[in-house]
């Protein structure tokens, strides 16, 4: 039976990446992260931006085999329509005062225009952090509006509409176990 033959499934038209796919390139990225911090003396603090990367950012930290600590933001571009302004809005914000002994590794779901993961890298620096990089699921070089490029990136994707694995459209679609490339009729409503 083919997985999209699911009536949970059928809104997708393909599967992009499949839940194997998946587990892969979180061992992968695990790996990466902990060679690159192995011999940090400051603290690691993996923080995660909510919604979209709370199951990708679950399987990373079980998988990251250094102490951590976990923290969450939440934060969102605005502007007119569905065009980022550029600025970030943090509705839920760290609230750390040893911000200088910390190496933040931002958990992001995916990186499309680039300019929230640049803007908030560019907040947590201006803090006094001791390190920020960035780990993202999936990114999206092709819509790029600013020079970001994330520190991991777990695959690079064309330009379509994916849901699954904690991405959605209109808060649906996030409990997929593979990413999906999500029918248009669907989103063009």
């Amino acid at each position: 039976m083919n997985i999209l033959d699911n009536p949970l499934y059928c809104d997708c038209k393909k599967v992009l990446l499949t839940k194997e796919e998946l587990e892969a390139i979180v061992d992968r990225l695990a790996a990466e992260i902990e060679e690159t911090y192995r011999n940090s003396t400051k603290q690691l603090v993996a923080v995660i931006i909510l919604k979209g990367s709370m199951p990708f950012s679950s399987d990373l930290i079980r998988k990251i085999k250094l102490p951590l600590q976990v923290d969450v933001m939440k934060v969102s571009s605005y502007g007119a329509g569905t065009k980022s302004s550029g600025e970030i809005k943090v509705s839920l914000d760290l609230n750390r005062e040893d911000l200088p002994d910390c190496d933040l590794l931002i958990i992001e779901d995916i990186v499309d225009s680039g300019r929230t993961l640049n803007r908030l890298t560019q907040l947590l620096r201006n803090r006094n952090a001791h390190s920020v990089r960035t780990v993202t699921l999936l990114d999206k070089p092709s819509r790029r509006e600013v020079a970001f490029v994330p520190d991991f990136c777990g695959a690079t994707i064309p330009d379509e509409f994916v849901v699954g694995y904690g991405l959605d459209y209109a808060e649906l679609y996030r409990n997929l176990p593979f990413v999906g490339v999500l029918k248009e009729e669907v989103y063009s409503k």
